[in-house]
């Protein structure tokens, strides 16, 4: 079996600008004389790999049919078949959506050299074809309109899966993704691992 995590380091990943960075703080060191090691953590949910909820952009008592936190989601939204699609840098307009993003894929993670950004009207566009799940590397891809990126998607039902790491991904196409999120009960996001399982799996009951 052939894994290939996609995840970024949460303490090296990129920070959404003014974010917290990511720290970590000893509590207990066996160099101490302790009898453990451990050791705190303090991150935003939105640093390094993890999964947005519609929570992060919808509001319970304004948007009350949208709102849903990261452990409403069912998880079979983060485990399945996924296809890795190649996209060119710069605007994602609709065109580009026509041309390079698959119609029959309930996940769709996109790999571009460089950075890309969804036009107006082109998040909608892509909300429209149905996903379970978006993946993308980096933090943010809707520009001035990133709120709206967010709603576009997440009011369609679309988890982001954002922050990943494809550095290691020698080939688009077809995988096998396992990315839960961490279990973090009414939150608007939580961080996870994900991983793309490149061989052919079937599982049977």
């Amino acid at each position: 079996m052939n894994m290939i995590d996609i995840s970024s380091d949460l303490l090296r990943a990129e920070v959404y600008p003014g974010d917290p960075e990511p720290r970590v703080h000893a509590i207990q060191r066996l160099d101490n004389d302790d009898e453990f090691d451990v050791t705190a953590l303090y991150a935003c949910l939105h640093s390094g790999t993890h999964v947005d909820a519609p929570s992060h952009v919808f509001s319970q008592m304004e948007d009350p049919d949208f709102y849903k936190t990261v452990t409403d989601l069912p998880l079979e939204k983060f485990i399945g078949p996924v296809t890795v699609v190649d996209i060119p840098p710069g605007p994602l307009t609709g065109r580009e959506i026509e041309r390079y993003f698959p119609r029959f894929s309930d996940r769709v993670i996109l790999r571009c050299h460089g950075d890309f950004e969804f036009f107006a009207g082109a998040a909608d566009d892509v909300a429209a074809l149905g996903y379970q799940l978006l993946g993308y590397e980096g933090l943010a891809h809707g520009g001035k309109n990133e709120a709206a990126f967010h709603r576009a998607l997440l009011g369609a039902g679309t988890a982001l899966l954002e922050g990943l790491d494809l550095s290691g991904l020698n080939r688009g196409g077809d995988y096998f993704l396992f990315a839960p999120p961490v279990k973090l009960d009414g939150l608007e996001a939580a961080p996870c691992r994900a991983i793309l399982i490149e061989d052919h799996i079937i599982w049977r009951k």
